[in-house]
């Protein structure tokens, strides 16, 4: 860079002057402000280009990276679902095969009466859980028919306050 001191600028001043003249020298210091300003604009837009295209650089390496972990847990994926899917197969066709593969896993065989009679019982069970009571039975039991909100309970067995005010007057 030009080490441009205070000195130096004063010399290029004066020879400035002397040499365009009085008259034509605030025109040529304005010319050379806007010339100076667009330089540095010029520069600023270079530089901002030149680190958007290392972003984009840089997004496109991170994008194929992420492809290739992408691709690789899904093959991965794919190839643990297939071998599931195999099992699953063998169970179906035949539990002879699979139960000896199983008990030499340490894994205890489950009848196909034992598996229908859990799905049976937790098919029950939930209904259990989300059938609603009917109305009728909730009357005739005393249950609750309707919830109510804890400002509504306290207002319902408490007499109302314009009743009282009125009855001190």
């Amino acid at each position: 860079m030009i080490d441009l001191g205070l000195s130096k600028l004063a010399i290029i001043g004066v020879v400035a002057l002397i040499v365009i003249g009085p008259e034509k020298l605030p025109k040529v210091a304005r010319m050379a402000g806007t010339l100076y300003g667009r330089a540095q604009r010029y520069l600023h837009d270079v530089k901002s280009e030149v680190s958007r295209e290392i972003e984009l650089d840089e997004l496109r390496n991170l994008h194929k990276e992420v492809h290739e972990s992408a691709e690789s847990f899904k093959s991965e994926v794919e190839q643990s679902m297939s071998s599931h899917v195999d099992e699953v197969e063998a169970l179906w066709d035949g539990r002879e095969h699979v139960s000896s593969s199983s008990s030499s896993s340490g894994a205890s065989f489950v009848s196909t009466s034992d598996i229908e009679r859990k799905a049976r019982d937790f098919r029950r069970k939930k209904l259990v859980r989300t059938s609603a009571v009917p109305a009728w039975y909730k009357h005739r039991n005393g249950g609750k028919t309707h919830v109510l909100s804890g400002a509504a309970r306290v207002r319902k067995f408490r007499p109302s306050s314009s009743k009282s005010k009125s009855s001190f007057f």
